[in-house]
């Protein structure tokens, strides 16, 4: 594995890189974010160690930006923050995994060696079909430059529409993905909230982009109508 440690601290950095190149796997170092945009832009790297904690250009919006630049080699977050909120921050912005600092060479390693069998897959942190995207982090929909307001049930269903674009899934699939087991495959609910969907993001622009599939349920088409 050939590994981008990005750290601040120096004296960690060094030790990180070190350990990583005894291990057998070849490590640079950048000490801030903007140098580790460059370099994990230029160069191919298995996975990226990144601390959250840097100056100017912190590690959550580093990870942003590389997932916006379609930059998807497995990132390992590395922070001394341990709130519940600042690790679903960093998991939202698409990192892959999260290690808290003060933390064990050996587990470092372990994790990384799991992110490098995974390798570089599109893994976006918005989802998109045609002009119609979703945020699953910040919970919004747009369709194009209009912001659209869905109810809680809706954007559930939405996302799981978004996730399996262009494939034909069952009333049954639906159910599981966006309700809970108190809802029996035999309810219309799933009709209904087809129908809220479609007055909210297709019919005011025009578009037709949730399609009943007969005999099977409905399907987003992936150009999003």
């Amino acid at each position: 594995m050939r590994i981008l440690v990005v750290e601040d601290e120096p004296k960690l950095a060094r030790l990180l890189a070190r350990g990583l190149a005894e291990e057998g796997h070849p490590a640079d170092v950048a000490l801030t974010g903007e140098e580790a945009l460059w370099m994990a832009d230029s160069d191919a790297y298995d996975a990226i160690v990144l601390d959250v904690m840097l100056p100017g250009l912190d590690g959550l919006a580093v990870c942003r930006r590389l997932r916006e630049r379609k930059v998807w080699t497995p990132v390992l977050m590395l922070t001394a923050r341990d709130a519940l909120e600042d690790r679903i921050a960093g998991l939202d912005t698409g990192a892959d995994d999260y290690l808290l600092k003060p933390f064990a060479f050996g587990e470092l390693l372990a994790r990384l060696r799991a992110l490098a069998r995974r390798g570089p897959s599109e893994r976006p942190t918005e989802l998109a079909a045609g002009d119609l995207r979703l945020d699953p982090a910040s919970r919004r929909v747009w369709r194009g430059a209009a912001e659209i307001e869905l109810s809680a049930k809706e954007f559930a269903l939405l996302e799981v529409f978004m996730r399996r674009a262009g494939e034909a899934l069952t009333r049954v699939q639906l159910l599981d993905g966006a309700w809970d087991m108190s809802f029996e495959s035999r309810s219309n609910v799933v009709d209904v909230y087809v129908r809220y969907l479609r007055e909210k993001i297709d019919r005011p622009f025009d578009r037709g982009s949730l399609e009943t599939v007969r005999g099977i349920g409905y399907r987003l088409r992936k150009d999003g109508g």
